[in-house]
């Protein structure tokens, strides 16, 4: 068997002969007549007149059998067979076929349609042009490959060789089409805010750092849209969103990846609580159009999707679940307690509610199966919230929790600048405390607020992570075209 390099060694050889007998392998311009899913549902019509029809598409089969050839042709909507008759092309050109054409290249075909005696539909080629001559070999094998890591690395091949992953990412957009579909449809602007910014600012998350070469400024790649878009609220846009990447500098596991996909939306004169009934309405709908059902399973769990989903407080689940009052403790004897129930602490924990999560996370969030919105998050925990008008020690807030995955966060939006500026000033005590992910203060933010903005619904959806749940992904690596990588050493 042929190695590697024999093989690209060969390959470039054939590259050189077809250039030297004045063909281009590589042309500008290509003549199609059909895509193969368009000849193939309109094969009667076409067989019957014998009209001609050029296809093209990579060549992912190939087999001789004496004077007649066979070969799989695929483009991106479907694939058919080709045949390769010497009586047909004439013996020169079939020969030449033998000489030049390998499995992987793109090809030009040119001939009409028929019916193999086994009932496969097939263009009978009489002529052809090599569009893109192929120089490293396609693998033999790619399905189940067991270096996932390999598949990650040329997603192009998983794609190409692994039909189940192409449909994938099909569904992946239709969720997002879906979801914008029903933000437009509900008067919401699409709008685009700052990827570089001044201030890492609208999440507790450590930043990516970066320069501007042009104002010799230290920049940061946003963690978050948010304090952009509340300043659209204040503009007078009422119903905004946007669906773009953010950036964080951290680990890498199923759930997270430090570039990701988020949506955040905000509502003026809305509040977490309308906003609750607005994210049923928007994933039930979706759940039905992109698994056609309200009930399956996930993980060996059957998740329900009927509304309304069940609402509880964050205190009340960690009483639940971890038998822990969360009023009863400080800072000190909260860690303490977590210490004594087993909960290893990974990150910076510099606060109270920072201890409670870590609970949280081993102890309540594996138990939520069904839809679930925990409510009234402690308020230090969501410094741009706004706070519980009879108990301001917790927020106007929600998050939704299906089957283990943090789905969407949300809350109704500080408006007050006085507030709000006192929030920042205790991120930036975290920050001087050691914490990476503290929120620096934003005076810019703040004076928007005080020219005024209204009382808002504030809405985050990680798209990553919505895709993996509905389609039963294990891994965000699995639904992200491209999940950051170690480099191979």
């Amino acid at each position: 068997m042929a190695t590697i390099d024999e093989i690209i060694k060969t390959r470039l050889e054939k590259r050189k002969k077809l250039k030297e007998g004045g063909a281009n392998p590589y042309p500008v311009h290509v003549n199609q007549t059909h895509t193969t899913a368009e000849a193939l549902e309109n094969f009667s019509e076409l067989s019957k007149k014998e009209e001609p029809v050029k296809l093209t598409g990579r060549i992912m089969a190939f087999r001789t059998h004496g004077a007649i050839s066979f070969a799989e042709l695929k483009d991106g909507s479907g694939q058919i067979q080709l045949a390769f008759r010497e009586d047909g092309m004439g013996k020169a050109a079939y020969e030449e076929i033998q000489e030049i054409l390998d499995r992987g290249d793109f090809i030009n075909a040119e001939g009409t349609l028929f019916e193999t005696k086994r009932g496969e539909k097939t263009l009978d080629v009489k002529k052809f042009d090599i569009i893109s001559k192929s120089i490293r070999p396609l693998p033999e094998k790619w399905h189940g490959l067991k270096d996932v890591e390999l598949r990650y690395r040329q997603r192009y091949l998983d794609l190409l060789m692994n039909e189940d992953v192409r449909e994938l990412f099909e569904k992946r957009s239709l969720i997002v089409k879906e979801i914008r579909n029903f933000l437009e449809e509900n008067d919401f602007t699409e709008v685009e805010t700052p990827i570089l910014q001044m201030i890492a600012g609208g999440a507790s998350a450590k930043p990516f750092k970066t320069h501007l070469n042009a104002f010799d400024l230290d920049v940061y790649l946003r963690v978050a849209p948010e304090l952009y878009l509340k300043r659209l609220l204040v503009g007078g846009m009422d119903k905004v969103y946007e669906i773009g990447r953010n950036f964080r500098n951290e680990g890498v596991d199923y759930s997270h990846n430090p570039e990701f996909t988020m949506l955040e939306f905000y509502w003026a004169y809305s509040d977490y609580k309308e906003g609750m009934k607005f994210i049923e309405e928007m994933l039930s709908g979706l759940v039905k159009k992109v698994i056609g059902k309200d009930k399956f399973e996930y993980e060996e769990k059957e998740v329900d999707f009927k509304t309304p989903w069940e609402r509880i407080e964050f205190k009340d689940l960690l009483r639940k679940y971890a038998d822990i009052n969360y009023d009863d403790y400080n800072f000190e004897s909260l860690k303490k307690k977590a210490e004594e129930l087993g909960v290893k602490m990974t990150g910076d924990i510099h606060s109270k509610p920072q201890v409670a999560d870590q609970i949280y996370k081993k102890f309540c969030l594996p138990n939520i199966v069904n839809p679930t919105f925990i409510i009234h998050y402690p308020s230090e925990m969501l410094p741009l919230a706004k706070p519980l008008d009879d108990n301001p020690d917790y927020a106007a807030s929600f998050q939704l929790v299906i089957a283990g995955w943090e789905l969407v966060k949300a809350y109704s939006e500080l408006n007050d600048p006085v507030v709000q500026r006192e929030h920042f000033e205790k991120q930036e005590e975290l920050q001087k405390a050691g914490d990476p992910e503290a929120q620096s203060m934003d005076m810019d933010f703040v004076e928007a607020l005080e020219h005024g903005m209204p009382p808002a619904l504030g809405v985050g959806i990680g798209i990553d992570r919505l895709t993996a749940f509905l389609t039963g992904a294990h891994s965000l690596r699995e639904i992200i075209l491209f999940p950051t990588m170690k480099p191979k050493e």
